[in-house]
């Protein structure tokens, strides 16, 4: 799957790896991007980047309506939709006792739920006119879990299964699915008003801090062999693996792990 000549659109693009993927699909060659996000005056930065073939949307991915609307937009304004990037994700920081039930609430609809109403607004139009292709955001905690946030390690783990779903039953009508799996990354959500959370210094103990840019690489490289799971982290790969040998083993090591940073 190549970027060249299709039309675009990432959500969450104002920052971070939304951000950086937005600018290499441009110099990639898209025929559009539509840069999509919650902060307008972010999105519009990223678009004026980009230049004319950029279209900025301010959306909120945990309602149904906006997604459809940009949707809509981007069809009308850039042309039929060749790769959907649904990147919006948000993290609690809080465990089973601090978690509270609108944080639940709204980690799903971002996490999770958004990344249903893209594929209900995209893949009617993309099965129709024959091909198109699915890029979903869902971490390394959709794997192997997220020390210090459940709402996060649930949803992202749930996005995942989704995509599974959406890859099996769609493979056949000519669409390609990806799940984007990093791990550590300089972004917004390891900034340094998180970095004394649990969360963040198990990611900094887990392996290298990749720059969005890097991500952004590692995500034409993976639509380019069309896998389904994209590693920026190779070691994300050896711990998944590790999980599934001996499920039993590494939820005792998880458990040591997570006691040695607390």
């Amino acid at each position: 799957m190549r970027v060249q000549d299709k039309v675009v659109v990432v959500t969450g693009a104002a920052s971070g790896i939304g951000r950086a993927m937005a600018l290499r699909f441009a110099a990639e060659g898209a025929a559009g991007v539509l840069v999509a996000d919650l902060d307008e005056d972010g999105a519009n930065a990223v678009a004026a980047e980009i230049g004319e073939r950029a279209l900025a949307v301010r959306a909120d991915v945990s309602v149904d309506e906006d997604v459809r609307a940009l949707v809509g937009t981007a069809e009308r304004e850039l042309g039929p939709i060749g790769l959907f990037c649904s990147n919006a994700g948000i993290i609690t920081g809080h465990g089973l006792d601090e978690a509270t039930d609108l944080e639940w609430a709204r980690t799903l609809a971002v996490n999770t739920l958004a990344h249903v109403y893209a594929a209900r607004a995209v893949l009617p139009g993309m099965v129709e006119r024959g091909g198109g292709y699915l890029l979903n955001t869902c971490s390394a905690a959709g794997l192997v879990s997220c020390p210090g946030d459940a709402p996060y390690a649930v949803t992202k783990a749930a996005a995942i299964s989704f995509a599974e779903w959406v890859a099996i039953h769609y493979r056949a009508k000519g669409i390609g699915v990806s799940v984007l799996c990093p791990q550590g990354v300089r972004t917004g959500m390891m900034s340094d008003d998180v970095r004394d959370h649990l969360t963040a210094r198990a990611v900094m103990a887990s392996g290298a801090m990749l720059e969005p840019e890097d991500v952004a690489q590692h995500v034409i490289d993976g639509l380019d062999a069309e896998r389904f799971y994209i590693f920026p982290h190779p070691e994300v790969a050896g711990f998944f693996q590790m999980k599934a040998g001996d499920p039993d083993r590494w939820l005792a090591g998880m458990s040591r792990f997570v006691e040695s940073l607390t």
